[in-house]
């Protein structure tokens, strides 16, 4: 009763109208081992006043990127959101997660859309983008779906280089489907390119690797790997970081066919770890196999430009069962925020961020070895790499003590980020507080 806003004379009318003595019956289905045999321990009654002061003294306990500098990464990144995102999330007319069902009567809203897939098929050089997934994660492993459905095939080859989330998202999609998940072991930071090029054969519906991988670092043989997959007719399935693209070959131009990632870091706050967007992009060819909405332009009656969810035909409200994915919605508001976020930024602005992001890593590179402190591996990295360290764990401890965000945990390392908001201040600062507790 402490979450329903209904008096109890209006409870009691609604049981009758279902045939129901007490509350307690509409639970009645879930196993008595399960239910809470007391009362909810919530502590005395506050006013409003005193509720949003007590939330607020909860809330000044975390430690956030807003007042301290976080050199976690790992797939959600502390960039910049300019200020203008925010404002047009918020205007009543956008405030919704949902993809419009109204859809011709929601113009505003599919424009950004088919905004927003415009330029995600621009910055990817891809031909057709959907509405967003739900993370990267599904991103990745709808993508295996659609190979596993364009070719016939069962066997996805993936490297252990990618993210683990995406590895543990895809192998909860395949589950009892009779896809065989085939991982490829890292070496030295690298897919083991010898290993998945033997493992590629005529039963290969995909290849998936993702560049910068997880370590941050660039996969060196992706050329070999693309020969190799599209040599037995399968799909070349590339997971990027969408920042990185500002400077680094686009999926397209690697001979991708599909490209996915998580596009958090375009204009999406880190947020607690979400929600978040997943971006999802293919060759004309596959156009007809993208799992989600798509929003297409055309004219009205009037000859005006008009939008529309299109091609309707291949999704699972209409295909049912044929259909290859059963996703029909997506993140629409954080879609909106990276539309906002790469106009306002444009080309230009893109790759200076992406430079800035490097050349900051860089710097950090080379501080972090003069005072001892080896990289784990030797490969070319973006914006991201792993530092040997003893014990991560007490590093990151010290490093908080002193109002820092260190980095990801490894068995034996710290993968430390850098975006454009980091200055060489904070990285010599971070640096020296590792050298003397760690000395």
């Amino acid at each position: 009763m402490a979450y329903t806003p209904n008096p109890p004379r209006v409870v009691q009318e609604m049981l009758e109208a279902m045939g129901l003595g007490d509350i307690d019956q509409l639970f009645i289905d879930i196993p008595g081992e399960l239910q809470l045999d007391r009362e909810l321990d919530l502590g005395e009654s506050l006013s409003e006043l005193e509720l949003r002061k007590k939330m607020s003294e909860l809330a000044g306990r975390n430690m956030t990127t807003g007042e301290y500098p976080c050199f976690l990464g790992a797939g959600a990144y502390d960039h910049y959101v300019p200020a203008v995102v925010e404002h047009v999330l918020s205007r009543s007319e956008f405030v919704t997660a949902y993809t419009p069902y109204q859809a011709e009567l929601s113009q505003g809203v599919l424009q950004s859309i088919f905004e927003y897939q415009s330029m995600i098929c621009t910055l990817t050089g891809m031909d057709v983008c959907n509405a967003s997934m739900f993370d990267g994660g599904s991103s990745v492993a709808e993508a295996c779906s659609l190979a596993v459905d364009a070719t016939r095939r069962k066997k996805v080859v993936i490297a252990s280089t990618i993210n683990p989330r995406y590895l543990e998202v895809l192998h909860t999609y395949t589950h009892g489907k009779g896809i065989d998940v085939v991982v490829i072991p890292g070496c030295d930071g690298a897919v083991d390119a010898d290993e998945m090029v033997k493992q590629i054969d005529k039963d290969t519906a995909a290849v998936v690797i993702q560049y910068p991988n997880f370590y941050g670092l660039l996969e060196p043989e992706i050329e070999r790997i693309e020969t190799a997959v599209h040599g037995v007719k399968g799909l070349l399935i590339m997971a990027v970081d969408p920042i990185s693209l500002g400077i680094l070959k686009p999926p397209a131009d690697w001979g991708a066919d599909i490209a996915v990632g998580e596009g958090q870091a375009l204009g999406n706050p880190l947020s607690f770890g979400g929600p978040y967007l997943g971006f999802f992009a293919v060759n004309k060819k596959l156009m007809r196999r993208v799992p989600g909405r798509l929003v297409g332009q055309t004219k009205d009656l009037e000859g005006k430009r008009a939008f529309v969810l299109t091609l309707q035909a291949r999704e699972q409200h209409i295909r049912r069962e044929k259909a290859s994915s059963n996703i029909c919605s997506n993140e629409a508001l954080c879609a909106l925020a990276a539309a906002v976020y790469l106009s306002i930024v444009g080309p230009g602005g893109l790759r200076a961020i992406a430079t800035r992001c490097h050349e900051l890593a860089c710097y950090a590179r080379d501080r972090l070895q003069e005072a001892g402190f080896p990289l784990k591996y030797q490969l070319p990295f973006f914006k991201e790499f792993p530092v040997q360290l003893a014990d991560p764990a007490a590093a990151n401890r010290a490093l908080l003590k002193q109002g820092i965000i260190g980095g990801y945990e490894l068995d034996d390392a710290l993968l430390f980020a850098f975006t454009e908001k980091r200055t060489k201040k904070e990285i010599d600062k971070m640096v020296d507080l590792l050298k003397g507790v760690l000395a």
